[in-house]
């Protein structure tokens, strides 16, 4: 899983090409936490359809801002620079994180 910052968010998710699958989180949302060894679970089942990063928005605030990232957990679906699909909250289970995956591989 790629750590992003708000120094290589650009280059690896709004520059990247094919598809990037992004877990926003933060070290306080329990959501998150719960939801994350299942993120890591698809990457090692998808890795070789889909780059997995995560990005802590208590490190950079702004980018989550500029990315509409209000609430968490957000798990969002990028291809080639742009967010195409998105669970946020309580929509944001291991199922359905998995269901985004299949549609957008």
């Amino acid at each position: 899983m790629l750590e992003l910052t708000k120094e290589n968010f650009e280059a690896e998710v709004l520059k990247a090409e094919g598809t990037v699958l992004v877990d926003f989180w933060s070290p306080s949302c329990e959501p998150c936490k719960a939801l994350m060894p299942k993120v890591h679970e698809f990457e090692e089942k998808y890795s070789d359809k889909v780059k997995f990063a995560s990005l802590d928005i208590t490190q950079a605030r702004r980018v989550a801002i500029g990315q509409k990232v209000l609430g968490l957990p957000v798990v969002a679906i990028y291809k080639n620079g742009e967010r195409v699909d998105s669970v946020v909250g309580d929509e944001a289970t291991s199922k359905s994180v998995g269901e985004l995956i299949e549609k957008h591989c």
